[in-house]
C-alpha cells in the first residue's frame, strides 16, 4: 500500500500558478478547465455520499438486528467501518488528488492520511483472510463449527487484526511520520516515498500470502460443498446449500478487493515515483477507494436479509418496540 506521489503534475497547454500566491515557497500548480473540476467533484461527491450511506446501512443492520448477530455478520460488520472509514476520508481526498495538485490540508494530516489508507486497507485485508478461515470451518467442519467459532473468539481476532493493521503501517511509515518536514520540497506538496525493498515486502505481507491464503481455503470449501451437495440428506443438504452461498457471497467479496487491489500494485512496482505517472497511480489509489463502495451491492444482491433490513431503517420500522428481533429471514416458499 504505497503512497507514490502527492505532488504537482505539470501539464503543457495548462495555465500555471501558484498553491499560495503570497508564499515565496510555495509550490507551481497547473490550472485545468473549469468543466474538469466540476465533472470530478460531483463524481467524488456521489460516490463518497453512497458509499457512506451504504455502509451505514450494513453497519446499523447487523449491530441493531439480533439475527444477525452471527460471527460471520461481525466480521463482515468490521469489513464495513473499515468501509465505512474509506468513504468519510479516503475517498473525498482521493477524489481531489485526481483534479487539484496541490495539498491544503497541512504538513500534519500529509503524514497522517497515507497512514489512514494503510491501516484501512490491511485491516480490510485481514477481515477478508479472517472470513475465508470462518466458511472453511463452517462447510468443512459443520457439526464443530458452534464450538470453534463464536462471536468472542471473532471479536478477539478482529481486535488483533486492526492492532496489527496499525502496528504493521505505521512501521512502513515510520519516517514519514516522525519527521513530517520530509513529505514536501515546497508549500502545497505531500509526497510520500517508500523504499523499493518496503514496497516488495508490503505487496507479499499484503497481497500475494494473502491471496495464496484466501485462494487455496476457497477451493477446498468448494470441493468439499459440492461433496456434500452429493451426501447429504435433504434436511441437511438445505443447511449445506446455506452454508455453500454464504461462502460463494463472501468470495465474491474477497475477488472484488483483490480485483480492485492487483492494477494498483502492477502500477506501483512498475513506475515507482516518478512524478509524471501521479495521474496514474491516482487513479489507481481511485479504484482502490471505489472497492469500499462494491461491497454493500454484493450484500444487497446474494443477502435478503440486508435487503430486508434496509427496508426497515429506510421505512423507519426500525424505530419501532422490539424492532431487533424483527424476522430477517423468513421461510422460503
Amino acid at each position: 500500500m504505497e503512497m507514490s506521489n502527492w505532488g504537482v503534475t505539470n501539464t503543457e497547454n495548462l495555465t500555471i500558478q501558484y498553491c499560495f500566491p503570497d508564499n515565496n515557497l510555495s509550490c507551481s500548480k497547473s490550472i485545468r478547465p473549469e468543466a474538469e473540476y466540476i465533472v470530478v467533484y460531483i463524481f467524488v461527491s456521489v460516490t463518497s455520499v453512497f458509499t457512506v450511506f451504504l455502509n451505514l446501512l450494513v453497519t446499523v443492520s447487523i449491530s441493531h438486528f439480533k439475527q444477525l448477530h452471527t460471527p460471520t455478520n461481525v466480521l463482515i460488520l468490521s469489513l464495513a467501518v473499515a468501509d465505512l472509514i474509506a468513504g468519510l476520508i479516503l475517498m473525498p481526498v482521493q477524489g481531489m488528488k485526481l483534479i487539484e495538485p496541490c495539498w491544503y490540508f497541512g504538513e500534519i494530516f500529509c503524514s497522517i492520511f497515507p497512514l489512514i489508507l494503510y491501516v484501512v486497507g490491511t485491516a480490510s485485508l485481514g477481515n477478508l483472510v479472517i472470513i475465508s478461515v470462518d466458511r472453511y470451518i463452517a462447510v468443512n467442519d459443520p457439526l464443530r463449527y458452534p464450538l470453534k467459532v463464536n462471536k468472542n473468539r471473532v471479536v478477539v481476532s478482529i481486535v488483533v487484526n486492526w492492532l496489527f493493521s496499525f502496528v504493521y503501517s505505521f512501521c512502513l511509515l515510520y519516517e514519514s511520520l516522525i519527521y513530517p518536514e520530509r513529505n514536501h520540497s515546497c508549500i502545497g506538496e505531500c509526497i510520500l516515498s517508500v523504499k523499493l525493498e518496503y514496497l516488495i515486502l508490503d505487496s507479499f505481507v499484503c497481497l500475494v500470502a494473502p491471496c495464496c491464503v484466501i485462494f487455496s481455503l476457497y477451493v477446498k470449501i468448494c470441493f468439499v460443498a459440492n461433496y456434500q451437495a452429493k451426501q447429504l440428506n435433504s434436511a441437511t443438504n438445505k443447511k449445506a446449500r446455506s452454508e455453500k452461498k454464504a461462502a460463494r457471497t463472501l468470495g465474491i467479496v474477497v475477488l472484488v478487493y483483490l480485483l480492485c487491489w492487483m492494477p494498483y500494485y502492477l502500477v506501483t512496482l512498475s513506475l515507482g515515483h516518478d512524478e509524471n505517472d501521479a495521474l496514474v497511480i491516482n487513479i489507481m489509489q481511485w479504484i482502490v477507494c471505489m472497492n469500499s463502495l462494491m461491497n454493500p451491492f454484493i450484500y444487497a444482491m446474494f443477502y435478503r436479509w440486508f435487503r430486508l433490513s434496509a427496508k426497515y431503517i429506510l421505512t423507519l420500522k426500525i424505530l419501532e418496540p422490539s424492532s431487533e428481533y424483527f424476522s430477517l429471514f423468513p421461510e422460503e416458499k
